[in-house]
């Protein structure tokens, strides 16, 4: 044990904190020594605030100072204990609360000296002689450990029956078996009644003061450190204490709060709901966790917001004495929060403008896509204006300088009932659909100069508050103009929304762009394809023909769809129908290839099968820079890298037929295409059994040729699949409904009105009425692709308008041949055309007699021309030439290709044929003077 310091020295605790004299601590009425446990001394009501303090001179005399202090006051919390240690030594008497400290009843410690008893062996020594200097009048305060002696067992054992009077104190056990502890101790000199020398001690536990000033430590920095603001509330729900924090912000001295309420912070809506929470908070004992409050600062008129949290606080024996409260400014996390959650509404609205914007290649649905997104998310009132410019497919807008352009108001929207947009920026309210123009000197026809945003004024007494008016930029080019429009009530537009605004705008501004230049490549790509098409109108030999194109719908692009009606020599006639795989101006320009070199082979006379071929060998060398010399296989494979083709490959579909007006017999060759159907009269729609082939492209498959003999009135149809198929309805229940449409009644044709000899024909209303039953038919079954549709009615030529004859191999034959001819067309009532066609079958006869093979064979066929053909077994093709002035022959090809409208030679199974062809006398284009022809030649 250290050495026990004298009165007024400063001692050292267990802690390692110096300790003041503890001369000044005995509290005025402090626990008396009665051994008996008397009632304690009455105390002052100060004493609940937790620190003792003087009583002024004015405070005498009043009868409430002097009654019993409630449970709670200061001595609880410190537990002073007191004894006396009379002349011999000895401890005389034993106080209740040094029971409790010490954990002995009086019983056991009155009698015995406390130096034995309570001080450890090493210590006794010095105890003694400081209890003896303590006897002869020395005052003495130190801290001083001690031990309790273990209980006599004899004694123990006669209280055995019998309940102690104070429970012991818990402490840890010495090595002799009792507790340990620390005291703090002022022994003060008395004398007794006859003059003997005495000592009263006044104890308190060293532990329970370390406790206390933490407490004080922990409220000091609650106070006096908290960077919160603190008050507390009595029980009368004044304020009894505050902090610094608070005063920093409501100003004044922290003892100018003192008995103020929360009606002198708060605004009374406010005060009255923290009045309510108080009240409840005190009766109840729940806490409330942030209550948000809202309220101006003193001499301010900012809006600041607090997060008050309030709880009961109680006394050390669990009374309540008020309740505490501690505030939060968070009007910056309120700002942040509130900042947040617009940037999470404005990505949110980004967010749907990217998924809805933008979805239709239409200019006025991508400007009403805009509007549903901001009305009424961003917005109460919105419109669009675009140049009308542009909406007509210009480049460039005139006027777009100046602002002063025309514009076309495409949509506009409202999120208040029954009140349309007021446009602010022109004179007068514009409706959707209307043409016009923004003033020069406008905000609106600034904004879309500058191409920055303008705020539009507005009139103290109208619904709007304020608009922006928003240019459309697009690839740096304005486009048109948005405005956004908040009504009364609403916040006014900020720079974040003016950024917001902008983003939308010009998020619009490229999506309609797009398909701005969407629109003007596919009316580009269509009109190349309606001008690589055939008239509405074609004319055939023994046909009735009529035809229907629709383009898919405005969202997709333009396909490759293409039909042709081609004349062939001998009234014969090519009917091709094709589709090139893929979309848009690359299949336009590949079907317009396709189409030509289909009429540059049909003229060659080939048969269907060889004009397929020729065709696929062409499609195969589109895609490439060499073009069908490049397209072959073996240069294809060379240009492979991988086994991948790095040249872009042109897959086509098409059918061709070539139909013989003369015997009405019609062959078919197909590539990959869906296969004609034909109606007979009296029967039903039946598809043709047409060996399907390989697409055109693919290459490397030889084509089959199916002949069919067509019944007078039949009715034959070739059509591509955008007809039949679509992606909501399979392609056999396309073809189906095709069939069963064919089979209506409204379907069904009349009996063919014969025509006169000669004269031209038209396609009936009847067939064109079949073309538009079946599209509106099959109405639901597409729009999604283009839609090629070629009906032919047969009406075969009739015998009497055929004249055939055959010629045997001798010089004779060429004067037979002008008497048939002659003859024939005398009988016809064409005798305009006699002599020119005596001069041309004599020419054509004698060179089969020259140069061909076997029975000559002469065809005259009577149309809406003069056909007349010659036929041979030899293989050689006639070849024209240009005869010397000195040469005698050599001129007859000459003079037919001067005086007939056309003429050429073809192969035939059994050899060859010469043909030429004559216009009919009512015909637009006359006869050549054979005359002058025959000199035209020297």
């Amino acid at each position: 044990m250290s050495e026990i310091p004298a009165k007024g020295r400063v001692s050292e605790g267990p802690s390692g904190a110096a300790s003041a004299p503890r001369a000044e601590r005995v509290p005025p009425g402090g626990d008396a020594p009665d051994a008996a446990g008397t009632e304690r001394a009455e105390s002052i009501p100060e004493a609940e605030s937790g620190a003792p303090s003087a009583l002024p001179e004015e405070s005498f005399g009043r009868t409430d100072l002097w009654q019993a202090s409630p449970p709670g006051s200061i001595y609880d919390y410190i537990k002073v204990a007191s004894f006396s240690i009379g002349p011999d030594g000895a401890i005389d008497q034993w106080s209740r609360r040094a029971a409790q400290l010490f954990g002995l009843p009086p019983e056991d410690a009155v009698g015995k000296d406390p130096i034995e008893a309570f001080v450890p062996t090493d210590l006794r020594e010095r105890g003694h002689r400081k209890m003896a200097e303590i006897l002869d009048g020395q005052e003495w305060t130190g801290v001083v450990p001690f031990r309790v002696p273990a209980p006599d067992p004899s004694e123990a054992t006669e209280r055995s029956g019998a309940k102690e009077a104070e429970p012991r104190a818990e402490a840890p056990l010495a090595a002799g078996g009792g507790p340990t502890g620390l005291a703090e101790i002022y022994v003060m000199p008395t004398t007794t009644e006859s003059g003997e020398r005495a000592a009263v001690c006044i104890v308190v536990d060293v532990r329970t003061l370390r406790h206390i000033e933490t407490d004080l430590a922990a409220s000091q920095a609650i106070f006096g450190q908290s960077p919160f603001g603190f008050l507390l509330f009595g029980t009368d729900l004044k304020v009894q204490r505050t902090n610094r924090t608070l005063t920093s912000v409501f100003g004044g001295h922290v003892d100018d709060h003192r008995g103020r309420t929360v009606h002198d912070y708060l605004p009374r809506h406010e005060a009255d709901r923290v009045q309510g929470a108080l009240r409840r908070v005190l009766e109840t004992g729940d806490a409330v966790t942030d209550m948000q409050l809202v309220g101006p600062a003193p001499e301010s008129t900012e809006r600041r917001h607090w997060s008050i949290n309030l709880y009961r606080v109680h006394s050390g024996s669990g009374r309540p004495i008020g309740v505490a409260g501690l505030a939060t400014d968070v009007t910056r996390r309120h700002a942040a929060a509130r900042e947040a959650a617009h940037a999470r509404r404005n990505l949110a609205l980004l967010n749907e403008a990217g998924s809805r914007i933008g979805n239709s290649l239409d200019l006025e649905t991508t400007a009403r896509e805009l509007l549903d997104v901001v009305v009424p998310g961003f917005c109460d009132l919105a419109s669009v204006d675009l140049y009308q410019g542009l909406l007509a497919g210009d480049e460039a807008p005139p006027g777009l300088a100046d602002g002063s352009a025309e514009l076309r108001r495409v949509a506009a929207a409202s999120a208040v009932a029954d009140v349309p947009f007021l446009d602010l920026g022109g004179e007068a309210p514009v409706s959707v659909g209307a043409v016009h123009r923004f003033a020069f000197n406008s905000p609106c026809a600034h904004a879309l100069r500058t191409a920055r945003p303008q705020a539009l004024p507005t009139e103290q007494r109208g619904l709007v508050q304020s608009t922006l008016a928003v240019p459309m930029v697009a690839h740096d080019t304005v486009v048109g103009l948005v405005q956004f429009s908040r009504t009364k009530g609403s916040e006014p537009f900020t720079e974040r929304d003016r950024a917001l605004a902008m983003e939308l705008a010009s998020r619009a501004a490229v999506c309609i762009d797009n398909a701005r230049l969407y629109r003007r490549e596919h009316e580009r790509a269509l009109i190349l394809q309606r001008s690589l098409l055939p008239p509405d109108d074609p004319e055939a030999a023994g046909l009735d023909i009529a035809c229907r194109y629709r383009p898919g719908n405005a969202a997709t692009e333009v396909g490759g769809d293409w039909f042709d009606v081609i004349e062939l020599p001998g009234h014969r006639t090519a009917l091709v129908v094709g589709d090139v795989m893929g979309r848009g101006l690359r299949a336009a320009v590949a079907m317009g290839e396709l189409r030509t070199a289909v009429r540059t082979l049909a003229l060659l006379d080939l048969e269907p099968a060889e004009v397929l071929s020729a065709l696929d060998e062409i499609a195969r060398g589109l895609g490439t820079p060499g073009g069908v010399q490049q397209g072959t296989r073996p240069a294809r494979s060379a240009r492979s890298f991988g086994g991948e083709d790095l040249s872009e490959v042109y897959l086509a579909t098409c059918v061709y037929a070539v139909y013989d007006a003369v015997t009405r017999r019609c062959t078919f060759a197909n590539a990959g295409h869906l296969p004609p159907v034909l109606v007979e009269p009296g029967e039903s729609a039946l598809m043709l059994d047409v060996p399907p082939g390989m697409p055109l492209g693919v290459g490397g498959e030889p084509f089959e040729e199916v002949e069919v003999e067509l019944a007078e009135g039949s009715l034959l149809a070739l059509y591509t699949d955008g007809l039949v198929e679509s992606r909501d309805h399979p392609l056999d229940e396309g073809l189906s409904a095709f069939r069963n449409a064919l089979d209506d009644p409204p379907a069904r044709l009349p009996t063919a009105t014969p025509q006169r000899p000669g004269s031209a024909r038209a396609p009936s209303d009847a067939l064109e009425d079949v073309c538009d039953h079946v599209l509106n038919t099959l109405d639901t079954h597409h729009g999604e692709d283009d839609i090629a549709l070629l009906m032919a009615r047969v009406e075969g030529l009739p015998s009497e308008n055929v004249g055939d004859w055959t010629l045997p191999r001798e010089p004779k034959s060429v004067g037979r041949a002008r008497e048939y001819a002659r003859e024939q067309l005398s009988s016809w009532g064409m005798d305009s055309l006699v002599d020119t066609s005596e001069l041309l079958v004599s020419e054509l006869v004698t060179n089969a007699l020259r140069y061909g093979e076997g029975d000559i064979r002469l065809r005259l066929l009577l149309d809406r021309t003069l056909v007349c053909e010659v036929w041979d077994a030899g293989l050689v093709q006639p070849r024209r030439r240009r005869a010397r002035d000195t040469d005698e022959g050599g001129r007859g090809l000459q003079l037919v290709g001067l005086l007939s409208a056309a003429w050429g030679s073809r192969r035939t199974p059994r050899g060859k044929t010469v043909w030429f062809e004559l216009p009919l006398p009512d015909g637009e284009t006359g006869l050549a003077d054979p005359t002058e022809a025959l000199l035209s030649l020297f």
